[in-house]
């Protein structure tokens, strides 16, 4: 799996390099998540602009990161739904459960 993580605007940005986040990946997806909550961590943002697929065990382990992070009294959001994948997000309405924002820079005001 491959993710890069930056410090921007008190966020941890969470940039997934990956065009499928599926079986594949979930689990190690939860994980990644879970240790950077119990390392400290509070405000996640993953960034999905690379995605172009997500299944439904991609689905779990973003909402799983969700409530862990709820559980860490932190936030986990998303930013740069693609077309396909922010239509699951629709299909399932998680996307009225996550905060979705357009593009990283939205969140953190500052351009790549």
């Amino acid at each position: 799996m491959q993710i890069e993580t930056e410090k921007q605007k008190g966020w941890t940005i969470l940039r997934l390099r990956e065009p499928r986040v599926d079986a594949h990946l979930s689990d190690a997806l939860k994980e990644f998540f879970l240790k950077l909550l119990e390392s400290g961590e509070k405000r996640l943002l993953v960034d999905l602009t690379e995605v172009r697929f997500i299944d439904s065990s991609g689905l779990g382990a973003l909402l799983s990161g969700y409530k862990n992070a709820n559980l860490h009294q932190g936030t986990l959001a998303l930013a740069g739904l693609q077309p396909r994948v922010k239509e699951m997000f629709e299909l399932t309405r998680l996307n009225r459960v996550f905060e979705v924002y357009g593009s990283v820079d939205e969140v953190t005001g500052e351009k790549p």
